[in-house]
């Protein structure tokens, strides 16, 4: 069928191709213009003397290098408690690590009637982190002020406080409702 199109298509433009062969020179010229074209080309080339391009790269290269070192060099880096001195790492450490351990205590205490306090607990212990990040901010602002660092233990103190009353109302909550749910035996 596809043949039948294509040789449909050369039926009907029959008669309008140019099948005149060309002038006897035609190929002569033809080259002459190439080589004009070519040796302009070149000679272009080499009028423009100097070629920048390379070390207008290399230059543009240094530029963005000297930039992005600049850059990182000033940002002064943020402190926390480790950065301050070892015992103050140490400190850290055993602060985080005993905030951790309450957390994993507190989801092994989820339940439908604790779920609310542990919710809330989870806030205030995410509203002290954000403000632990403030303070590290002030920290290096400041030179390792003590009295930040002292703010600084006492948000872990904050944290671990919150995570342990939370603790205790949960099993008070548990105890509750053991008692109310243990038949009253009466004579």
């Amino acid at each position: 069928m596809e043949k039948d199109t294509i040789d449909n298509l050369f039926d009907d433009l029959k008669g309008q191709f140019d099948i005149n062969e060309p002038n006897k020179d035609h190929e002569l010229r033809f080259l002459s213009k190439l080589k004009a074209n070519d040796v302009a080309s070149k000679e272009s080339n080499k009028t423009s003397g100097f070629n920048w391009k390379p070390f207008l790269a290399i230059a543009a290269s240094l530029v963005i290098c000297f930039s992005v070192f600049m850059t990182l060099q000033n940002e002064p880096e943020v402190l926390d408690l480790a950065s301050v001195s070892p015992e103050l790492s140490e400190t850290q450490d055993f602060f985080t690590a005993t905030i951790r351990n309450e957390l994993n205590k507190l989801d092994k205490e989820r339940s439908p009637l604790t779920e609310q306090i542990i919710t809330d607990a989870l806030e205030q212990i995410e509203l002290l982190e954000n403000e632990y990040l403030k303070l590290k901010t002030d920290l290096t602002e400041s030179g390792k002020d003590q009295r930040v660092i002292y703010a600084m233990i006492s948000n872990f103190q904050d944290r671990i406080d919150i995570l342990n009353t939370v603790l205790e109302q949960i099993e008070t909550i548990k105890e509750l409702k053991i008692n109310t749910d243990e038949p009253k035996n009466t004579i």
